[in-house]
């Protein structure tokens, strides 16, 4: 394999953290109606706790972005 072919293949590897990091804001938000159904109540609690999980799931895809654009874009 040449070197635009192994760059290619490490940029698709990155990416597989976005597959996880769109699953864990599916469960986050998903969870997150659920509580708010059930007690409408605690919304300011239930929205800090929500916001929390989206910021480091959200960090998570932004990595694998930034991790297949470098490995994709290294000379």
């Amino acid at each position: 394999m040449d070197g635009t072919t192994l760059k290619y293949l490490g940029a698709g590897i990155a990416m597989i953290g976005t597959l996880g990091a769109g699953i864990g804001l599916g469960l986050i938000f998903s969870a997150w109606i659920s509580a708010l159904a059930r007690n409408p109540a605690g919304e300011k609690k239930y929205f800090a706790i929500g916001m929390i999980g989206f910021a480091a799931t959200e960090l998570v895809l932004l990595m694998g972005f930034v991790m297949a654009f470098l490995l994709k874009s290294a000379s």
